[in-house]
Parts: C-alpha cells; sequence; structure tokens
C-alpha cells in the first residue's frame, strides 16, 4: 500500500531486516528500546538472558509484534507500532488511563518512530495511516492511541506521536491521562 508518496508494509520476517537497520542506525531507538518498552516481557525475567533485539525478532517470528513500516525507496524510514491490549499492556500514564477507564480498545497504537534525517516529512503522518489500514486488513475495531500534545513535548519524546497527527486522521479526543498525553479514539471499519 501507498500513503503520501511512502510505500507501507507490515513488520513480518521479510520486512524485518530494513526495520533492524532503521534501529540500529538510531542507537536502538530512545536509548535502546527497540520497540519493546510496551510489550509485557521488556522488564520480564526473560529480559535477563535475551537482548531486546531478539526479544522482539521473536515477536516478529511468532505474529506477536505489529507495526506498519514507511519506506522511502528500499530504506525504512519510520514505523508505528500497534496491538491488541494484551500485546501491548505496558502504556504510559496506565494509573491515570485505569482511573476512567471503562472498556478496553480491540487495538492499542502503541509507538510512533520516525529516523533522523526524515522528520517533519509526513512519515509518522504514513505510519499511522498505515497502521489503520492494516488494522482495517485485520478486522477492524476501536483503536486507541495516546499522543502527546507537541507543542508542549520536545519532538524526541513524542513516543506515541503527536496528538495533531491523530487528530488529522479522524480521531476523537476522550480524555487527558498527563499533562500532554491524551487517550484518542477511532473506529476503523474491517476491509470487505
Amino acid at each position: 500500500m501507498e500513503v503520501s508518496g511512502y510505500r507501507i508494509a507490515a513488520l513480518d520476517e521479510s520486512t524485518w531486516p530494513a526495520f533492524a537497520e532503521l534501529v540500529e542506525c538510531n542507537n536502538g531507538i530512545f536509548g535502546g528500546c527497540w520497540c519493546m518498552g510496551f510489550h509485557p516481557e521488556d522488564g520480564g525475567t526473560d529480559a535477563a538472558t535475551t537482548t531486546k533485539r531478539d526479544r522482539k525478532l521473536n515477536r516478529v517470528l511468532s505474529g506477536t509484534a505489529h507495526a506498519a513500516l514507511v519506506f522511502d525507496g528500499e530504506n525504512c524510514v519510520g514505523w508505528c507500532q500497534f496491538g491488541a491490549p494484551d500485546e501491548l499492556p505496558r502504556i504510559k500514564s496506565r494509573a491515570a488511563y485505569e482511573r476512567e477507564r471503562t472498556t478496553l480498545p480491540d487495538w492499542r497504537i502503541a509507538c510512533c518512530y520516525v529516523g533522523k534525517g526524515h522528520r517533519r516529512h509526513g512519515v509518522a503522518t504514513a505510519a499511522l495511516a498505515g497502521a489503520l489500514d492494516l488494522i482495517a486488513g485485520l478486522g477492524g475495531g476501536t483503536v486507541e492511541g495516546y499522543p502527546e500534545d507537541a507543542g508542549s513535548v520536545p519532538a524526541g519524546f513524542l513516543y506515541n506521536g503527536a496528538l495533531s497527527t491523530y487528530d488529522s486522521l479522524g480521531f476523537i479526543r476522550d480524555r487527558k491521562i498527563g499533562k500532554h498525553r491524551w487517550v484518542v479514539t477511532r473506529v476503523v471499519e474491517p476491509f470487505r
């Protein structure tokens, strides 16, 4: 699929090398996270014996890691991670989130990342739009995101993406769960 001139592909065994190259070129992302920070095992007992890279690869190979990868030519330049709540339980501002939660979504948007040199070129928007398309292909449902108000937070700390990006793609602001963090929702219809 193509969005805004970028090619979007799902994170899987065939796209793993491009994903890994982007992560490695950007020092492991956010201090070596490898986009594992929202998965349940990131801080578990397995953490002492395997690297985050290995744990992420194991999730990709087992089909329990979801992301829309953004390609500019052959190069992966960003992504948007998504998954079911049990796949991505470790969201930020969890206590505030739980206080007013009524139901769980079908899907969560957990992490958005754009590689250095590619920011402010529509990659984050393409990644989020690509994630929504992939979710539609997986049956759709209610999608939640937890973006930051980018006017108040430096770009390097926008792990969940900018609120304005979600706004532009039709998400509805549900409630604040932090000084600058929101819960936003959108229903995605399945592809027919």
